[in-house]
């Protein structure tokens, strides 16, 4: 549910509706919340949207992947077998 706080002015409830679909298009998500600031005959927005998790990607095998669990047995394997590199101290 988007939360639009307009200040300024009075927009019709379309128009709203066109800056979340807007927003939506724009960043592939819908926002959580929309600032619009009117002036006159131009609007202001500001979208607001949430902080969203960072996934790891790593190359195993030849292939770019975050998890292993659509692996297959074969490639599980492969994966487990293969030499593992990495920073000794010494």
């Amino acid at each position: 549910m988007c939360t639009v706080n307009v200040t300024g002015g009075v927009l019709p409830q379309e128009e709203i509706n066109a800056y979340i679909a807007r927003g939506a298009e724009l960043y592939g998500r819908e926002p959580d919340a929309i600032d619009v600031r009117v002036d006159g005959e131009y609007v202001e927005l500001a979208y607001h949207y949430q902080q969203q998790p960072f996934h790891r990607i790593r190359r195993i095998t030849g292939y770019l992947v975050g998890t292993l669990d659509r692996f297959n047995n074969a490639k599980r394997a492969e994966e487990r077998d293969r030499v593992k590199h990495g920073i000794g101290m010494q």
